[in-house]
């Protein structure tokens, strides 16, 4: 008979908020940045901002007045992300 499988939270945890994960998540929202400046131009600033709440992770922001539109109009981060590999779905 198998023996019973017990998730251990803790260290899961432990994984998910460790440098090398930021750094992978930081890594492919740098690429999604990169493919974003390469659709919206140099003129419009594109911010890669890593965080931490129960796992690393990072945002990218067309911070610009015009980005929510930009995404509305165009899709811009949606289509980065597809670009760089990342599978893109409304919700």
């Amino acid at each position: 008979m198998a023996k019973p499988f017990r998730l251990n939270r803790a260290g899961v945890g432990k994984i998910l908020k460790s440098d090398e994960v930021t750094s992978m998540a930081t890594g492919v929202a740098e690429q999604v940045g990169a493919a974003v400046r390469t659709q919206v131009g140099p003129d419009v600033l594109v911010r890669v901002d890593p965080y931490t709440t129960d796992r690393g992770a990072a945002a990218v922001v067309i911070a610009d007045q015009h980005g929510a539109a930009m995404q509305a109009s165009d899709g811009a981060l949606s289509k980065a992300a597809a670009a760089v590999g990342l599978t893109v779905t409304s919700k």
